[in-house]
């Protein structure tokens, strides 16, 4: 029987490894239904291992619009042979029961992606729909919705920036900075060039920060007594940060500015770049603050 020992990887059948006698199975007749990459690969190829991890992931994230196929020409060379190829790794895209697109070498994954989307159009995960959702959610200050939202696209795709950034907000913005701390602590050194993590690691601070704030009245009235208080204005614009009040957090810290720029080594402006990180770059508040801020600095 065709595909009698194929054994399949995942719990979704989006890859599988097959046989020189389930090719036709599990390739030809699945080509069909959707493209299959056929993986040609073997145990001592150093970019198979490479490729391999990165292309289940991309078909795992396309969530059944294409399949994977992986097959090791050590022990069944025929079909390599019959396609000519000499080198590995391979992958060949079938589509209709015929070869239609491939490429050679341990391409990076935004390259795979790149590839399947050539074959599908564009990729939309269950995990991407989810993050789309979160992101609403948190935008609506539905924060515990938010948080299951991108915890569930975390779980579905493992290493989702976004998912794993937002989750870290909204945990954030419940109080459970703990939690979020892990979730951060956790990524790898890579996605410190992610945007969305760098405001994830700001909203942190900008939290841990407010929990030592003093109290708003207090602070007031210090300012009141004496206007060129730094440090009260400088811990009244956390405070008010805090309370969500972003406009006048980010006056007290222009004011320092006009007042004395280098106070405390320039810490007025270090902490309203935090601020503008944490609200994120788009944000009208960062928007209106940043306009506040080149007033001061360029007039």
């Amino acid at each position: 029987m065709l595909g009698q020992d194929t054994q399949v990887a995942d719990d979704k059948g989006f890859i599988k490894d097959t046989t020189t006698a389930g090719f036709r199975a599990d390739v030809i007749a699945e080509s069909a239904k959707q493209p299959v990459l056929v993986d040609f690969w073997a145990p001592w190829c150093g970019p198979c291992k490479q490729l391999t991890p990165v292309l289940e992931r991309a078909v795992k994230a396309a969530d059944g619009k294409v399949r994977l196929v992986k097959m090791n020409i050590d022990e069944h060379p025929q079909i390599a042979g019959q396609l000519g190829i000499q080198s590995i790794p391979a992958v060949i895209a079938f589509q209709n029961g015929q070869p239609a697109d491939g490429f050679m070498g341990a391409l990076p994954e935004g390259q795979v992606k790149a590839f399947i989307e050539r074959l599908v159009g564009p990729l939309r995960s269950e995990a991407d729909e989810l993050v789309e959702a979160g992101e609403e959610a948190f935008a609506n200050a539905e924060y515990d919705v938010a948080a299951e939202a991108f915890g569930r696209a975390a779980s579905l795709q493992a290493g989702h920036l976004k998912a794993l950034a937002g989750q870290a907000r909204s945990l954030i913005e419940l109080g459970q900075l703990e939690e979020a701390r892990a979730i951060l602590e956790a990524l790898p050194p890579t996605a410190e060039r992610d945007q969305g993590v760098v405001a994830a690691r700001a909203a942190l601070e900008i939290a841990e920060q407010a929990a030592e704030a003093g109290d708003v009245g207090e602070l007031t009235a210090r300012l009141a007594t004496d206007p060129n208080d730094h440090q009260a204005r400088f811990d009244l614009a956390i405070a008010l940060n805090a309370k969500g009040k972003r406009d006048e957090a980010s006056d007290a810290l222009v004011e320092i500015i006009k007042r004395n720029r280098s106070w405390n080594d320039e810490a007025a402006r270090k902490q309203l770049l935090q601020f503008f990180e944490g609200w994120g770059p788009v944000d009208p508040d960062t928007i209106a603050g940043r306009r506040k801020l080149s007033t001061v600095l360029f007039s």
